[in-house]
């Protein structure tokens, strides 16, 4: 080990933990313990009603739980980069 100290995030349960946190020097933190938010700020406004197989449902809510979200956010994330993603080349130059 080199010796250098690597400050680790606490896990913090007041807004006075976190600004004691930001207030020393985190030259030295660890970014591999952050993952990606992705925030919903858009109202869910409308409601859908979906038949799944069993077992596509079970994998949906597995991979949601791994990923610490509920599984009707994981299916709507789902959706969102379904229709994200740039059409699929072979569909374009069969059309």
């Amino acid at each position: 080990m080199s010796g250098k100290r690597v400050t680790r995030v606490p896990v913090m349960t007041t807004d006075e933990e976190a600004e004691a946190f930001l207030d020393q020097d985190l030259s030295d933190l660890d970014f591999s313990q952050f993952k990606p938010l992705h925030l919903e700020l858009r109202p869910k406004t409308e409601r859908v009603n979906m038949r799944f197989p069993k077992s596509l449902l079970d994998a949906a809510r597995a991979k949601a739980e791994a990923e610490g979200i509920p599984y009707q956010r994981f299916i709507r994330r789902a959706v969102e980069m379904a229709l994200a993603a740039p059409p699929d080349a072979k569909k374009r130059k069969a059309g």
